[in-house]
């Protein structure tokens, strides 16, 4: 299964949503592949030589992750023109705010993909790792 980790469109956003150590994890416990926008950790000090590093293979185009991520990770909720490239049956791991964006949840699920908002996840111990603002402070351990 492929993970892809895309560059944020958003205006002044630095933050990646997986860090070369987190990708290794993915590929090293998970048993999945990483494909990463290249660029995508430049703004949080992420050059891609350490996403490489990892086992990361890095994709010059965005168009190259949507196509072939079966995961598509971000930290922001997707920008214009991003929601139009979720195929059906592909999974958007970001921040969605479902309460204040109906209308996006709405064109997640006319193309048929799957949408988890990380902001939308309990704050309890179990589901920590996947908690928005406790992997923000860094205390999410796996």
């Amino acid at each position: 299964m492929k993970v892809g980790v895309l560059k944020e469109l958003y205006p002044g956003e630095r933050r990646v949503a997986a860090t070369p150590e987190t990708a290794r994890r993915l590929i090293d416990k998970l048993g999945f592949q990483v494909m990463i926008e290249s660029g995508a950790g430049n703004a949080a000090s992420f050059p891609d030589v350490s996403y490489g590093e990892a086992g990361c293979q890095i994709v010059d185009d965005p168009s190259g992750v949507w196509d072939e991520a079966d995961i598509v990770l971000k930290v922001r909720s997707p920008q214009e023109g991003e929601v139009s490239c979720l195929r059906e049956g592909q999974t958007l791991v970001s921040v969605l705010a479902p309460g204040q964006n109906p209308d996006l949840l709405e064109q997640i699920a006319e193309r048929k993909a799957t949408a988890l908002s990380i902001d939308a996840v309990p704050r309890i111990s179990r589901a920590q790792k996947l908690d928005a603002l406790s992997s923000m402070a860094n205390i999410a351990g796996y």
